[in-house]
């Protein structure tokens, strides 16, 4: 018999997910799978807890909380010759990953798209020993995501950091740095840079509108050094997934990229601190199977 480990965070959601915790189990059950669940406990355990299950040869893991948590069972995964399916159940608070590949927030809608939807292989990020799911980036503008407190991230959404964007723009300075990429090298003042694996970012889905999960290519975005003025247009632009065409946004598509900053510079992976540049980032193309809905997996197929 198949075995499958959820590993879930029992606090994501206003608990919602430890409540629906013999849902999920009976449902998995039912798709032909001997379940168990791990409840994390601290930063850092789920990674721990998606090692133990592929040293334990599950067929699949489940990761449900936000995308921290995800992002943690893809790093204990990641490094292992032998890699399980990873299914999604979304329960944070922007679910960015999940929405990039089109798992509803419900969690018994989630839980039937695990027990029924196709496999899909997908690319991830790697950058230095760390690994990202959905968005890598730098710069101060990025730096908001730790400063937009998470009680309005749940009211207003990707509004939240625009809000915060305009707020905080004056007093934030641009920083130079040196990026290089397949096919070639910028060095600018930026207020950020986001490499991108999806087209779902901090709630914005059309900010790498063209992005795909499985084709081996980051989308990289520069935003030049803008005054208050030029951010809210380009916000505005980005809304609607209208701003690479503007002259302060460089992008590009690539396999790897590079950022040497020249003076101190915070990286953030899937939203969250992973430590400080200069980093190399590669995309691991369909480094893992995960299970999709069967719309995603046919539009991803087409494209």
């Amino acid at each position: 018999m198949k075995k499958a480990r959820v590993i879930y965070n029992p606090t994501a959601g206003k608990e919602a997910v430890k409540k629906e915790l013999p849902y999920i189990l009976e449902t998995l059950e039912i798709a032909g799978y001997e379940t168990s669940a791990h409840a994390t406990t601290s930063e850092g355990d789920a990674t721990e807890a998606a090692k133990a299950a592929v040293e334990r040869r599950f067929d699949l893991v489940v990761a449900a909380g936000g995308d921290g948590t995800i992002n943690e069972v893809i790093k204990g995964i990641a490094e292992q010759s032998y890699r399980p399916k990873l299914g999604i159940i979304p329960a944070g608070t922007t679910n960015d990953f999940a929405r990039a590949l089109q798992i509803p927030r419900d969690i018994k809608k989630a839980v039937g798209i695990i027990a029924n939807g196709k496999d899909m292989h997908l690319d991830i990020g790697k950058v230095n020993d760390n690994y990202f799911i959905n968005i890598a980036g730098g710069g101060q503008l990025t730096e908001l995501t730790y400063d937009v407190p998470i009680k309005l991230k749940t009211m207003l959404g990707q509004l939240a950091y625009y809000i915060k964007g305009i707020e905080m723009l004056p007093f934030l300075k641009p920083s130079h740095a040196r990026i290089e990429y397949d096919d070639g090298v910028i060095e600018e003042d930026i207020m950020l840079f986001l490499i991108s694996n999806s087209n779902s970012v901090g709630g914005f889905e059309k900010l790498a509108p063209d992005a795909k999960l499985n084709d081996g290519y980051f989308d990289l975005l520069i935003l030049k050094k803008i005054n208050l003025a030029e951010f809210i247009h380009i916000a505005s632009l980005a809304l609607r997934g209208a701003h690479l065409n503007n002259d302060n946004i460089i992008y590009v598509k690539s396999k790897k990229v590079k950022v040497n900053p020249s003076e101190k510079m915070m990286l953030n992976l899937d939203g969250e601190y992973g430590g400080l540049l200069p980093g190399e980032f590669i995309n691991l193309k369909q480094h893992i199977e995960f299970l999709v809905p069967e719309e995603f997996a046919r539009i991803q197929g087409k494209e």
